[in-house]
């Protein structure tokens, strides 16, 4: 019997799309003779029966590819029901134009359309320009240097993931493997994963960042990875006082579920240090070099489910003393005033609702933390399933776009010499 929480989470995994396994509620050392695993590697690209290891005499003779530049590669190409349980690659490159510049797109059933074209780190949360050492209940990169799915994916007819180099520079070394079981059939009420990613390098005052736009069917929102590229013009002013707002099937005007903050909706509070736990976390959160964040949050044990549509938003508001507001606007920062908090509920000043509206300067205003509309550079990737394999989203920003402006870590300083 497995204990408490543990079993909990080991169900919910098997049924994060419904049907994804045969039998999601089958202990471990239960026998399922309709189940029939299988790998594609380099090894063995068709992964097929008896076909792995055959260069070399068997002796590790083909453990990897190469991808030119402008070149794909097909990763798995899969006839027949089944469900990818892992996958698993790495390639030498890590650096920033390869983390945004290689396009990751998995087709489910024969369709023409891509369910899931991202690049790949931000697929693995690694948005902000850099790998770091993480294990999530989905996702993980062991050591920094790899990248692991853990999210089930079930198709009816087949499946086709393809790896495509647009990063301008050739992926000498790439090694991956594809694990998934064929089966017989899939249950009717299978689901199928999609991920969507999109950026917006300045995000318009007062405007929402979409990151799940309206999709229109049956499913389950998974959750989402967020990168933020903060704006050097507000300095060192916090971010993340935008509230997730995610509106469920009739929803239009006002979302049915809204958060406090962004920090709030990763579990953490008072703003967001770095940090990674199963279902959430900040991979990145730093001011060095300009300000980079990452985070991540996935709706395993709190699912969330729409019946006719979904769409999600993040608002863009920071937040800080009266007083540095102020003078971010002496100083031209972009920036519409939203509230003014005194520290409780009492003259909690709502000034977008302010009749007549005055100046943020204006002394009957009390004094304290003073939260805004701002504009970052802000990118997302979503996660969600859908009872169809084509989401009818738009297509994946282009390679130029994706690749401008990043901002990779900045280089190690050397350590300064001790006196004389």
């Amino acid at each position: 019997m497995i204990p408490g929480f543990t079993r909990f989470l080991a169900l919910g995994l098997l049924g994060l799309a419904t049907g994804a396994r045969a039998q999601p509620d089958a202990p471990l050392y239960q026998y399922q003779p309709q189940q029939q695993t299988r790998w594609a590697s380099p090894e063995n690209p068709t992964a097929a029966r008896g076909a792995g290891g055959r260069e070399n005499r068997g002796a590790k003779g083909h453990a990897f590819e190469t991808i030119r530049i402008g070149g794909s590669l097909v990763l798995a190409e899969i006839e027949g029901a089944g469900t990818i349980d892992r996958m698993w690659m790495t390639i030498e490159d890590r650096s920033p134009e390869a983390l945004r510049g290689l396009r990751l797109e998995m087709f489910w059933d024969g369709a023409r359309t891509p369910a899931v074209s991202v690049p790949l780190g931000d697929f693995f949360l690694h948005g902000a320009s850099e790998m770091v050492a993480m294990e999530t209940a989905l996702l993980a990169s062991p050591e920094g240097r790899s990248f692991v799915s853990y999210i089930p994916m079930p198709f009816r007819r087949g499946a086709r993931i393809v790896l495509t180099n647009e990063s301008g520079r050739p992926v000498n070394l790439i090694f991956y493997d594809i694990n998934f079981r064929a089966l017989p059939r899939q249950p009717v009420g299978a689901l199928y994963f999609h991920a969507w990613w999109s950026r917006d390098r300045a995000t318009t005052l007062g405007r929402d960042f979409r990151i799940l736009p309206r999709v229109n069917g049956r499913g389950r929102f998974l959750g989402a990875s967020v990168t933020i590229l903060t704006n050097p013009v507000y300095r060192d002013a916090w971010w993340g006082e935008g509230e997730v707002k995610i509106y469920l099937d009739d929803d239009r005007d006002h979302a049915s579920l809204v958060g406090t903050g962004a920090e709030d909706y990763i579990g953490t509070a008072w703003g967001q240090g770095a940090y990674i736990n199963r279902f959430q976390g900040a991979p990145i959160a730093t001011w060095e070099g300009g300000g980079r964040w990452t985070f991540y949050r996935f709706h395993v044990p709190d699912a969330v489910f729409f019946h006719r549509g979904i769409e999600v938003a993040l608002q863009q508001i920071g937040g800080a003393r009266r007083n540095v507001v102020l003078d971010l606007q002496r100083t031209g920062a972009p920036l519409i005033p939203v509230t003014i908090d005194p520290g409780s509920r009492t003259n909690f000043q709502q000034l977008l609702t302010r009749s007549p509206q005055v100046p943020l300067s204006d002394p009957s205003l009390p004094d304290g933390h003073t939260n805004f509309y701002r504009s970052d550079d802000v990118a997302a990737v979503a996660y969600f399933y859908l009872d169809r394999p084509v989401s009818g989203l738009p297509a994946l920003a282009s390679a130029s776009e994706r690749l401008a402006a990043l901002r990779p870590r900045p280089p190690a300083r050397a350590p300064t010499p001790p006196p004389n």
